[in-house]
């Protein structure tokens, strides 16, 4: 049976909040460095679909849900397009065996790790070391997330949400018929294209003005990397290695590189604006993009904030923009952690 365990490292508590009746979630407070670590598409990753097998869930009708640190490395330009990576393999097997290789709060893994809770799926974590990544010696891709489902792999995380889409659309059972046969609802084209659009954007833009914001001073990029006292199994030497490089590391990447690269002059503005950007593009009218249910426009850009919470850039956020109802809808939708601990 799997153990729910309890990370807490340096600014980091955890917090549990009753979302509902039959889910708890977590909203509590982690350390974190979510750098953006881009991924580039896997040459022959394996198709994807859905196991409704829940012996690997917690018993009951309460949810698991964790709290644990994070790692951070340097963001890379993902130069690979969304329709580039949306490849399907027909092959329908179960997710009977699914292990995220990842850094605990890396946007991109957090992408991931929001659509398995999302649609319950029962998933392992590697933790992987941001220095030395000794976890992943045995894949030639050496960038996270890493997927593997039934002993095989996935890379990129927009490939990986798009490809488990598709084989979860494909094991969904066909539409009844008749007069009392409930109607699914599909998604318009234009509906579709909306959700596209604001994918990309979150990959080109979104993680990109969140980086900086966790190195914005020496106080914040030590608090980033405070998670790697406790997080995953390293030895002594490798989590100080990994804390005092990484925290010196990324403040001055974010410094000298990041913003320049993604022409951002002050951070807190320019995530600011985003974040604002965001909730007027799902409007007043409808809880998220994808209307009466999230998408994975919603899925994606929750993940990325949900990575950093904890930190002073999630608390700023929540208090100076407009997107807190917004986030908290989807805390509620995504609901709790299917992660499992051995």
């Amino acid at each position: 049976m799997s153990v729910l365990r309890r990370g807490a490292s340096g600014a980091a508590r955890v917090l549990h909040q009753a979302m509902s009746a039959n889910a708890l979630r977590q909203t509590g407070i982690r350390a974190m460095s979510s750098v953006a670590v881009t991924d580039k598409l896997n040459p022959a990753p394996a198709a994807i679909t859905r196991n409704y097998d829940h012996k690997y869930a917690t018993a009951g009708s309460v949810a698991l849900l964790s709290a644990v640190a994070a790692a951070a490395t340097v963001a890379v330009a993902d130069d690979t397009t969304l329709a580039e990576k949306a490849v399907v393999y027909p092959v329908k097997t179960g997710f009977k065996d699914v292990v995220l290789y990842q850094y605990d709060v890396c946007p991109f893994c957090n992408k991931v790790k929001a659509f398995l809770d999302f649609h319950k799926i029962p998933y392992r974590v590697v933790e992987v070391n941001p220095l030395f990544k000794g976890e992943l010696k045995w894949s030639e891709y050496q960038k996270v997330p890493v997927l593997m489902v039934n002993g095989e792999q996935l890379n990129d995380s927009t490939h990986i949400i798009t490809t488990l889409s598709e084989r979860i659309a494909e094991m969904e059972p066909p539409e009844k018929k008749g007069w009392f046969a409930k109607k699914t609802i599909k998604p318009t084209a234009a509906a579709l294209e909306e959700e596209q659009q604001w994918r990309e954007w979150v990959d080109s833009r979104f993680v990109h003005v969140l980086t900086p914001n966790l190195y914005r001073t020496t106080e914040e990029a030590w608090q980033a990397f405070d998670y790697i006292t406790e997080s995953g199994n390293f030895n002594f030497v490798e989590r100080q290695a990994a804390r005092v490089a990484g925290a010196v590391m990324m403040y001055v990447i974010s410094k000298m590189i990041l913003k320049k690269r993604h022409n951002i002059d002050d951070e807190r503005t320019a995530l600011y604006e985003a974040c604002d950007e965001w909730v007027a593009a799902v409007g007043k009218d409808r809880p998220f993009l994808g209307g009466s249910t999230p998408n994975n426009a919603d899925i994606s850009v929750w993940g990325v904030l949900h990575a950093v919470e904890g930190m002073d850039t999630f608390k700023d956020v929540m208090d100076n923009t407009t997107i807190k109802p917004w986030f908290e809808r989807m805390t509620v939708a995504v609901g709790g952690s299917t992660r499992m601990y051995d």
